[in-house]
């Protein structure tokens, strides 16, 4: 059987957001009778639910649900985990890549969850210093590993199409706790996370 996309929406927030939407498409000059914009405030609506659903779900739990009790103690590493998320100051996207180590100390996580909750915190308006802590506190308090790092690279559209409109530049933010905060640790995991393993 082919693969089946469904989204469910709240139909009273579709609603609401569409109504606001036909108002500011409407504000800024575009005609919301014409055949290319009819749809687009309902669709708008819809997009924005998706982008924010983060706000419902809960990262903690997430973890919690796929913790298993394991003696490994060295270094899990998953990089390059993409993420997608709105700056809140202009509610345009930033986009890039994740990468995420942790020593575990009793416990392991499934190694998909790790993504699951870059979405959770990305998929709310963020400012990417903020996602950089989210992201790691949650692994922290949760899974009470030896030690966890989190570096996040992003590109950003408020910079990049408005504004000083610098389309090269990256951002990166960093995080550590634990064992990473030893320099030695802290620099494995920054080698590992930028060699060419492939």
């Amino acid at each position: 059987m082919p693969y089946k996309h469904f989204e469910e929406y709240n139909i009273k927030v579709t609603e609401e957001v569409k109504e606001k939407f036909e108002s500011i498409i409407e504000d800024l000059g575009e005609d919301i009778k014409r055949e290319g914009i009819v749809k687009t405030p309902e669709r708008a609506a819809k997009a924005m639910q998706f982008l924010t659903q983060g706000y419902h779900q809960d990262p903690a739990e997430i973890l919690k649900s796929a913790m298993f009790k394991e003696g490994y103690d060295d270094m899990v590493i998953v990089k390059d985990i993409e993420l997608y998320s709105l700056c809140e100051h202009h509610m345009l996207p930033f986009f890039g890549k994740a990468h995420i180590a942790y020593i575990p100390d009793g416990y392991i996580v499934g190694l998909s969850k790790l993504p699951r909750i870059v979405d959770v915190f990305a998929r709310r308006l963020q400012v990417q210093e903020r996602l950089t802590h989210d992201i790691l506190e949650c692994i922290n308090n949760t899974l009470k590993p030896k030690g966890v790092a989190v570096v996040i690279e992003a590109s950003h559209m408020c910079m990049m199409m408005r504004g000083v409109q610098k389309q090269n530049s990256v951002t990166t933010t960093s995080g550590f706790r634990g064992q990473f905060e030893k320099i030695e640790t802290r620099s494995e995991f920054l080698r590992l996370i930028t060699a060419d393993l492939g």
